[in-house]
């Protein structure tokens, strides 16, 4: 059995198949699905989808893309939100360089204030990182977490291996979606082959990142066993003894799934 750690499953891409879309995901074995919001909007949207669905559960937390109007004030509602019984994590936050939707002190502003609200509620965190990797490390080695055992997962992972490194030592778990299976990503392939068996996640970030087998078409949260069974083959093991292995991490760190 798999768990897709991070897919999208509340965008409007699945309003069409949603109910399919989760049959086929445990069809394929995925047993378990977390939906991360991305602003404070879809929290609810998310926290609904973990009310309907079983095998959903939620984070909550504001995007960096979605962080352009920024108000302290906006940590109650995401506090309040973080109550739900099915809420596992903060997330998605982060920082986004690549994109620059809002300015880089904003979106530090709202990573900050987000990762010490999960360090008082005790929830791991879901990190977005995209061409700010220096300053995500720099923030999460002087957040409130640091210190503390699995503070959270940097998601989609695609940086180096010092990232990692770092990453690793301040105890991050590594999230890998359908990139590490695309033809040319060598480098990245390097580095899932070295990061320890048991601090692997396994993603979709659904509907994007689609994996080789699927790449240009909508992604959903059944093709997280690409990604599984690419990993496995780099660490030379049978796909269902990694599956077995990264749920088991997953349910380490998201320590509220059942």
């Amino acid at each position: 059995m798999l768990i897709d750690t991070h897919c999208h499953l509340d965008f409007e891409r699945f309003d069409v198949d949603r109910e399919a879309v989760v049959a086929r995901a445990l069809e394929a074995g995925v047993s378990q699905l977390i939906v991360p919001a991305v602003n404070l909007e879809n929290c609810t949207a998310v926290l609904q989808l973990a009310d309907q669905y079983t095998e959903v559960y939620a984070a909550v937390g504001v995007h960096p893309n979605s962080a352009a109007d920024w108000q302290d004030d906006w940590i109650d509602a995401i506090r309040n939100f973080a109550q739900h019984a099915k809420v596992v994590a903060i997330g998605e936050i982060g920082l986004d360089y690549y994109w620059d939707k809002a300015p880089k002190a904003v979106q530090q502003r709202a990573l900050a204030v987000q990762l010490a609200l999960a360090a008082e509620l005790t929830l791991p965190v879901i990190i977005h990182n995209r061409e700010s990797s220096a300053d995500v490390i720099n923030m999460l080695a002087a957040s409130p977490l640091a210190g503390r055992g699995q503070p959270g997962v940097l998601h989609s992972f695609s940086a180096g291996w010092d990232i990692a490194a770092a990453a690793l030592e301040m105890g991050y778990y590594l999230g890998f979606t359908g990139p590490v299976t695309f033809k040319k990503a060598d480098d990245l392939r390097h580095v899932a082959a070295r990061v320890p068996l048991d601090r692997i996640l396994v993603e979709t970030d659904a509907p994007f990142l689609a994996p080789q087998q699927h790449r240009g078409k909508r992604n959903e949260p059944a093709y997280v066993a690409y990604v599984a069974e690419r990993i496995a083959a780099l660490h030379g093991l049978e796909t269902d003894v990694f599956a077995h292995q990264t749920t088991a991490n997953a349910h380490t760190l998201f320590n509220r799934i059942n």
